[in-house]
Parts: structure tokens; sequence; C-alpha cells
């Protein structure tokens, strides 16, 4: 792992660690971080598309695009939770049969697999 893997869980870690595990990154997230990047919200140490995929690279991630399944079931879903992008990885989560890496405690109110990142 890159970054900063002392403020991932160890659950989190040893997740994202095993090499039985199929890694994904949705393009929601891509998405996310682009526009924080280009707001200033997100200050990159080079440019976004590069590090995107760097980091995807040297971390063993698979693209998951967004479809249209996954779109209308993120519009079906219960309003707990009003990020859009948040509301794309549980709808992707649950199309796809995977588990969400994530800090927010707020995606366990959805009938979806949460590995707690923090």
């Amino acid at each position: 792992m890159n970054g900063s893997p002392e403020r991932l869980s160890a659950t989190a870690r040893e997740f994202l660690e095993s090499a039985d595990n199929e890694l994904f990154l949705s393009s929601a997230s891509v998405w996310e971080v682009a526009i924080k990047a280009a707001s200033g919200k997100l200050v990159l140490p080079q440019a976004t598309d590069r590090w995107v995929r760097q980091r995807m690279a040297r971390n063993r991630l698979t693209a998951l695009p967004i479809h249209t399944e996954h779109a209308l079931r993120a519009a079906a879903l219960p309003l707990v939770h009003r990020d859009p992008f948040d509301r794309m990885l549980v709808a992707q989560a649950q199309a796809e049969g995977l588990p969400v890496l994530t800090a927010d405690s707020n995606l366990k109110a959805y009938d979806v697999q949460v590995v707690s990142a923090a």
C-alpha cells in the first residue's frame, strides 16, 4: 500500500494486501478525486490523470466503470446518504456483489458489505 497505510484499520490493510482479493477502483472515485483536485480541495503531487494511473498500477486496481444499471440503482437508493459519489459506490457494490472499503460509517445503513477503513 502507498499513501498513509498507518491511517487504515488492520482489517482494511489485510483486505488490501491479500492476493486473494481483486481490487476495483470506481470511476466515481476517480471523478471525485479529479473534481477535488481541480477545485483546489485536494493537492496532488502531479497531474490527476498521471497520479490516478500510477496508483492504479502500483496497487493492482482494476477500473470499475459506471454502467446504466449502476446509475439506476444509485437513483433508487433510500436517501440515507446524500453524497452522489458514495451512493454510486453503494450501487456499484450491490450490482457487482463487491464490498466497499470506506471510512464513512453511514454506508453501513445500506444493504452492502462494508470494510471499515478507519
